[in-house]
C-alpha cells in the first residue's frame, strides 16, 4: 500500500484487516463528488492497470472531519472495520476489491446508534472517504464525501490537495503570506481542490473568498517536498463559542505518498 506518514495533531488509525470496502464517486479540482479522473503509478504499490493476482483493486482510507461527532465505529456490510475513530483522525489506506457496499457509521461501542448508513460504491482507483458536517445539523448536516486521490508522481513538485471541512466557514481562499498568491480559490464546503508548487517553505493564509484585504482566519507553515503528495484538510469551528462542541478552526495535514527518499514531509502549525 501507499506510504503515509502522518505529522502534528493529525493521529493514525492504525490499518485493519477489511472484510468488506467503502466507497465512491470520485471527486477532484473543487469537487464535491462531481469526480475526475487521476493517473496510477506502482511506485508506491498503487492501484495500476495491471491490479493484483489478475484484477484492480481499490485503495480506500478514512478520515473523521466531523467536529461534534463522537468516537465511531464503521461497519462495511455489518462487519466492522474500523473502531474507535475520533475527530480529526485519518486512517491508512485498505485494499479493496471494487463492489458496491453498505456501510455504517455508528457511535463508538454501539452499533445500534447510527449516525450514518448508506450504500456506496468502489472503482479500482485510489479514494478518501470523510466524514464531514455535524450530528447536531446546526450549519452543514453530517455527510460523507468521498474523494478520488491523485497518488501519481508529481516530479520535481510537491502536490498539494486542500479539503474545507469546517462546517461554519464561508468558502475560502488559501494564498501565501507573503506573495498574496492564491493556493486555493474559492474552496467551499464540502469541496477540494488540488494544486503543485515547487518544494520549499511557505507561509499560507486561510481568507475568506474573494476578500483580498481581509484578516487571516488562520495561517499555517508548510515545508514541502519534490515529488511528495499532501492533504491539507480545514476542520473546526470559526466560532467555536457558537458552536454544538469547542473544536477551534485550523489546518490538519497529512502526506499522503511520498516518491522520494528522506525527505521531512510537510510540518503543519495552524494559528
Amino acid at each position: 500500500m501507499a506510504t503515509h506518514n502522518r505529522r502534528a495533531v493529525v493521529k493514525t488509525v492504525g490499518s485493519v484487516a477489511v472484510i468488506g470496502g467503502l466507497a465512491g464517486c470520485a471527486g477532484g479540482q473543487e469537487e464535491n463528488g462531481d469526480g475526475n479522473e487521476s493517473d496510477m503509478n506502482d511506485s508506491e504499490g498503487n492501484t495500476t492497470d495491471d491490479g493484483m493476482d489478475g484484477g484492480e483493486m481499490a485503495s480506500v482510507r478514512v478520515a473523521h472531519l466531523s467536529p461534534d461527532a463522537p468516537n465511531v465505529d464503521i461497519y462495511v456490510d455489518g462487519e466492522a472495520v474500523l473502531e474507535d475513530v475520533a475527530f480529526r483522525d485519518v486512517s491508512d489506506y485498505l485494499e479493496l476489491e471494487p463492489a458496491t457496499y453498505d456501510v455504517q457509521i455508528t457511535e463508538a461501542g454501539d452499533q445500534e446508534a447510527v449516525i450514518y448508513e448508506d450504500s456506496l460504491e468502489v472503482e479500482a482507483v485510489d479514494y478518501t472517504v470523510a466524514a464531514v458536517g455535524e450530528a447536531e445539523e446546526e450549519n452543514e448536516p453530517l455527510a460523507v464525501e468521498v474523494f478520488e486521490d491523485d497518488l501519481s508522481d508529481p516530479g520535481e513538485n510537491a502536490r498539494i490537495r486542500g479539503i474545507h471541512a469546517a462546517p461554519d466557514a464561508p468558502a475560502v481562499d488559501i494564498v501565501g503570506a507573503d506573495s498574496g498568491d492564491a493556493l486555493f480559490e474559492g474552496l467551499g464546503f464540502g469541496e477540494s481542490a488540488t494544486a503543485e508548487a515547487p518544494p520549499g517553505e511557505y507561509t499560507f493564509d486561510v481568507v475568506p473568498a474573494g476578500e483580498d484585504d481581509a484578516e487571516p482566519v488562520a495561517s499555517f507553515d508548510a515545508s514541502v517536498e519534490a515529488g511528495t503528495i499532501y492533504s491539507a484538510f480545514a476542520v473546526g469551528y470559526l466560532e467555536p463559542d457558537d458552536a454544538p462542541v469547542d473544536e477551534e478552526f485550523g489546518v490538519e495535514i497529512v502526506e499522503d505518498t511520498t516518491g522520494t527518499t528522506g525527505g521531512n514531509g510537510m510540518d503543519n502549525e495552524s494559528t
